[in-house]
């Protein structure tokens, strides 16, 4: 840890360029160097001159796998440029103090990390969670102060609350626990966080994208110990200025606007369809499921669960197989066949799971108004698919670099100015934001 002067001159000389693209892109640089000029300025007026750290958290985008993980499927995931960033000091008490742009203060007093209704959906109910995590898993906590700024919409399928989660893990790991606290121990207090503290049903892909960053391969067979593998892209190229992984592709998704608020029935309904259909097979979960079985007992799944509990599981059939298939198209660099089961990993989502619009507000379809434009905008350069949870919020496209100033301005005079929103794959071992040390002569 080092003073803010000390911070402040080194970012003045420049010395964070370096770490600003590989967290943030090159075509951020600026932003991140005002980003951190507000976090220095808003430690000393609030809490005064102390020595302070820098820590980030990124966002995820999931690239296969959609509605997978809570059937102990396989899912595709990648940590993204955009993040929750943090300047941060220990205090002297067990209060936990948050300065974040465009929010209240949060103070939450972690002598006591029971869970409290009045605290649901907020962000005093995640650093709450997260010390109950750290506590029960007999780690160190404390009380620490700090300033945050988030580059992650709110809303847009990005993952903040699990950013923001991990973010604050990795302050406790760092001020009380000698940095020494793994990424699966921070993901897994994070997801508990947001299920109990906040009381939000989630899956476990957020969380893990976030801690472990880079592109994952996620297998959730056993949920509480997931295998994780990371996926290095055969693509000759890997500069963030050459597009996604040195390909002609650039990634984006399209914020089509629509508010979750009234989904939770929506985003319910899909695993516990699943689970009903599941049932009828004998099985709990559809992990492990074959076609053969499911037709063996249609009628019986018809019957108990519907019609549209047979399709959402013959989507989970096929995505599961899928995101493997991806990650194999990524790891011997065939761009086309990726992108050919991104387009297949659409029509299953649209078609089978049908998580495109919500069956309560059929008028509103932004989520297949944009995928259909996107096809006719772009035709073979490029592919789009619902991104995330689906019924509202995002899709997520791969566009050719010939086209994307094209569709970039088509989609923004549809849903936007602020709608498309371009994406860099994060690379991991960038955790906290660190002084270079001096070089040393020979």
């Amino acid at each position: 840890m080092h003073s803010i002067d000390a911070y402040r001159a080194h970012l003045e000389q420049g010395s964070f360029d370096d770490q600003f693209r590989l967290i943030h892109s090159c075509a951020r640089i600026e932003e991140s160097r005002e980003r951190m000029r507000n976090l220095l300025h808003g430690m000393l007026e609030n809490f005064g001159p102390t020595k302070i750290c820098l820590a980030s958290a990124p966002g995820r985008t999931e690239m296969g796998g959609n509605h997978t993980d809570h059937n102990h499927g396989h899912v595709l995931a990648a940590a993204v440029n955009l993040d929750c960033l943090a300047a941060f000091s220990k205090a002297d008490s067990n209060v936990v103090t948050i300065i974040s742009e465009g929010y209240n203060p949060i103070k939450v007093d972690i002598s006591d990390t029971e869970p409290r209704e009045d605290e649901y959906e907020t962000s005093a109910a995640i650093v709450r969670g997260v010390a109950e995590g750290f506590r029960k898993l007999g780690l160190n906590i404390g009380g620490f102060n700090g300033c945050v700024h988030s580059t992650i919409p709110a809303g847009a399928g990005l993952s903040s609350s699990a950013a923001f989660e991990v973010l604050v893990g990795r302050i406790f790991s760092y001020l009380f626990n000698e940095n020494k606290v793994g990424p699966l121990e921070i993901a897994s207090v994070a997801k508990q966080a947001e299920n109990i503290h906040f009381n939000k049903p989630c899956g476990f892909m957020d969380q893990m994208a976030s801690s472990y960053e880079g592109i994952l391969s996620i297998d959730f067979t056993n949920p509480d110990n997931p295998g994780v593998t990371r996926v290095d892209p055969g693509f000759k190229s890997k500069s963030y200025a050459d597009g996604f992984y040195g390909t002609r592709y650039r990634l984006c998704v399209i914020d089509t606007g629509g508010s979750h608020a009234d989904l939770t029935p929506d985003y319910a309904a899909i695993p516990e369809e699943m689970f009903q259909a599941a049932k009828c097979c004998g099985q709990k979960q559809a992990k492990g499921l074959t076609l053969n079985r499911i037709l063996e007992n249609i009628d019986d799944i018809r019957e108990a669960a519907g019609d549209r509990a047979v399709l959402r599981l013959l989507h989970f059939l096929g995505e599961d197989e899928r995101a493997l298939k991806q990650e194999r198209a990524l790891h011997d660099g065939d761009m086309t066949e990726f992108l050919r089961l991104v387009a297949e990993s659409g029509h299953s989502s649209s078609n089978l799971l049908q998580n495109c619009y919500s069956p309560a507000t059929p008028k509103r379809q932004p989520i297949p108004l944009a995928l259909t434009l996107t096809e006719q905008i772009l035709g073979s350069h490029g592919v789009g698919r619902v991104h995330g949870g689906g019924f509202a919020g995002t899709i997520q496209v791969y566009v050719h670099e010939s086209d994307f100033e094209r569709y970039s301005r088509a989609m923004k005079n549809i849903f936007g100015e602020h709608s498309v929103i371009e994406l860099a794959i994060r690379q991991p071992g960038h955790e906290f934001l660190t002084i270079p040390q001096k070089r040393t002569e020979p």
